[in-house]
């Protein structure tokens, strides 16, 4: 009974002063003004509904301008009811100031006014956070501690928080303390992912960086703005954070050892983006998978194939696993396709056919001559290696060898350069003869 009477006191405190704010805003003397609230908010609504409809309209002959000036006006019609209200109780404040010096003649009025205007002003603000979790906590948060500020209620339920806590040694954990740590934490990551979703763009139009430093710019921006969000909110709970480190170091030498295998994948992705060993764009290979980096996470790096197939390699295998980066150093790819031709062709003109063949295809270089050799002698015809460059392996290789083979095809058809498949002679050898 003794730990609640100092909350019964408080609470006692705080419902005696609301209970006179009330009772000063709804005093007889002050009816007109509660009537003219009340006109400003019918009016206030119907500019809502019908001017929204007719901004509606006029935004649709909007299609060509910037989506920002686009989103604006939707957040603008989303807020009209409220924009007309804030506007209507100023100029009534205004107007009864002109009428009448006395300040209580318009003291509701002033006062839902200036409640409407930071409430605006937070409804406003709202929509830069993306995160819908976070936007709710930090709105409604800034909206209660704008109508206690604007109320003069801020010390009193303060107090009243306060007096909900527990204390852990030298640590005094209230309401009030976790309140505040949920706003001002909220606010900052808030404040972080803005400020690294900003400079993600910019560093993404830097062309002085490489891919994989873009890359890396943004984890580390991303790791320090996140971070520092965290800590700054257990520390306006007055966390001590001596206590946190001794306890992480604790962790993360439990942690080394049970994820091994994620610890190698985080520091591989670190090496990968600083030896820029690949990158963003780059065509690899890696055992049976072959397709374009499209990402460099922090525990894995996306491959698409071909297919639309999407492969989240683990860093640590092209770390120490045998990787073929197709565009590394540079674009330059050499292929090779092998064909046959009978022995009846002249080996001179079949070469020269085959390079006249390759070189009309249009992926292949021209500044770099296909070159055609004999390999063999086989069973049914002689055999041939087309060796010729590309410049574009992102475009594919597939695509192009079939693109070879076909004018190969057509080249030979025209010059009468035959293809032999092999043919099967089978005898039956016996002393009874073969009838038909």
């Amino acid at each position: 009974m003794d730990q609640l009477q100092p909350i019964s006191q408080t609470a006692a405190g705080l419902a005696s002063q609301i209970i006179a704010i009330l009772h000063g805003l709804v005093l007889p003397a002050r009816l007109d003004q509660l009537l003219l609230l009340a006109a400003l908010v019918a009016a206030a609504h119907l500019i809502g509904r019908y001017g929204g409809r007719r901004l509606y309209r006029w935004m649709k002959t909007l299609a060509g301008h910037p989506k920002w000036q686009l989103r604006a006006l939707l957040v603008i019609r989303q807020r009209l009811t409220g924009l007309a209200f804030v506007v209507l109780a100023w100029v009534s404040v205004g107007v009864v100031a002109e009428i009448t010096p006395f300040p209580s003649r318009r003291y509701v009025l002033t006062v839902a006014a200036t409640l409407a205007t930071g409430w605006l002003v937070v409804a406003f603000a709202g929509p830069v956070i993306r995160n819908r979790f976070l936007r709710r906590l930090v709105t409604w948060g800034a909206w209660t501690y704008v109508t206690l500020h604007i109320l003069g209620l801020v010390a009193s339920t303060s107090a009243f928080l306060d007096e909900f806590a527990i204390d852990l040694g030298g640590f005094h954990l209230s309401a009030l303390a976790i309140l505040k740590a949920l706003v001002v934490t909220g606010i900052l990551i808030a404040g972080a992912r803005f400020l690294s979703q900003t400079a993600t763009a910019n560093l993404s139009k830097n062309e002085d960086l490489s891919p994989s430093m873009r890359v890396l710019s943004v984890k580390l921006l991303q790791v320090v703005l996140y971070g520092s969000a965290f800590f700054i909110g257990l520390k306006a709970v007055g966390f001590d954070l001596t206590g946190l480190a001794v306890l992480s170091g604790a962790i993360g030498v439990g942690l080394g050892f049970g994820l091994q295998k994620v610890v190698s994948n985080l520091v591989s992705g670190v090496i990968i983006l600083l030896d820029k060993s690949v990158k963003p764009g780059d065509v690899i290979s890696l055992g049976e998978t072959f397709g374009w980096i499209e990402a460099l996470g922090a525990r894995y790096v996306s491959v698409v194939t071909r297919d639309g197939k999407e492969y989240l390699i683990p860093n640590e295998d092209l770390i120490t696993g045998q990787v073929v980066n197709w565009s590394h150093s540079n674009d330059f790819v050499r292929l090779d396709i092998f064909f046959g031709a009978a022995y009846g062709d002249d080996p001179h003109v079949v070469r020269k056919i085959a390079v006249d063949a390759c070189r009309s295809v249009r992926r292949v270089l021209k500044t770099r001559s296909p070159v055609c050799h004999i390999v063999g002698f086989g069973d049914s015809s002689v055999n041939y290696i087309l060796r010729f460059w590309i410049r574009d392996p992102t475009e594919g290789l597939t695509n192009v060898r079939g693109d070879v083979y076909l004018a190969l095809w057509d080249a030979f058809k025209e010059n009468g350069v035959s293809i032999p498949f092999p043919q099967r002679e089978v005898r039956v050898l016996g002393d009874t003869p073969l009838h038909d």
